[in-house]
């Protein structure tokens, strides 16, 4: 049994938008026209000594810019009804560096950011501006915000996987990109993996399907398989953008679920 302390995990649902099939499987998709919505989450896990954000969704100016995007509240002020405010949050994990994951990082002032040095390498490096194909995931004053704290000593880089606090790890999976890390949270249920864009909806992970946008194929599949060894189980994985989530688990309000109490 884990003497590590024990975190209340929470996916917190800001926003969501009517997708297409053909959007989320790598391929041709024969039911590719056909409904498959995506959901658009932050994560949250909260222990008695810490309260870590995982992820920080898309900012309000950037949100009114994507098509048919149903933005309920900001990240942040969704965080604060669940009574987590950004002000108390001590570390944001950035999985990723696409804009719908770092929207609002800025808005948490005392947090000290987590984001993978492949990752940042990626945009930042000597090759970055010639990386035009992909560069609309990106935005450029998250970027900017980030790369200032890193100098300021505000963010911690790993360079792979690393213990962030006692029950709180980050393990770099790659695939969706050059950096994507998953973060793993001891729970009463056992360890939960939060898979973010390592896996966008369940049918990714569970019937071997990568989403089409991705640095790496054979990464992807790696990143499913070292999903599925970190967990404690199928149950215990959280997908990035999939409504299911709150199929999934119990709920506390409609846009939250507990991911384990």
């Amino acid at each position: 049994m884990s003497t590590h302390p024990q975190y209340t995990v929470y996916a917190v649902r800001y926003a969501q938008r009517d997708a297409r099939r053909g959007e989320h499987f790598h391929g041709y998709e024969p039911g590719g026209e056909s409904s498959h919505p995506t959901a658009y989450y932050v994560w949250a896990a909260v222990s008695g000594e810490h309260t870590v954000v995982v992820d920080t969704g898309i900012a309000p100016g950037r949100a009114a810019r994507v098509q048919g995007l149903d933005y309920r509240c900001s990240p942040v002020e969704a965080l604060a009804e669940l009574g987590i405010a950004a002000e108390s949050v001590d570390h944001v994990v950035l999985t990723h560096l696409h804009y719908d994951h770092t929207g609002t990082a800025r808005d948490f002032p005392r947090a000290r950011y987590v984001v993978q040095r492949a990752e940042l390498d990626y945009w930042t490096g000597p090759w970055a501006e010639r990386i035009t194909r992909e560069r609309w995931l990106l935005d450029d004053g998250d970027l900017a915000h980030l790369t200032a704290a890193v100098k300021d000593g505000r963010a911690l880089v790993p360079d792979g996987d690393a213990a962030l606090l006692p029950g709180l790890s980050v393990h770099l999976v790659g695939g969706h990109t050059a950096g994507m890390q998953v973060v793993r949270v001891e729970t009463a249920r056992g360890p939960v993996v939060l898979a973010s864009d390592a896996s966008h909806f369940y049918e990714n992970i569970e019937s071997d399907r990568p989403f089409p946008i991705l640095h790496s194929m054979t990464g992807m599949y790696g990143a499913f398989d070292r999903i599925k060894e970190l967990a404690g189980g199928p149950g215990l994985v959280v997908a990035g953008h999939d409504p299911l989530v709150l199929e999934r688990f119990p709920l506390r309000t409609p846009d939250v679920a507990v991911i384990s109490p």
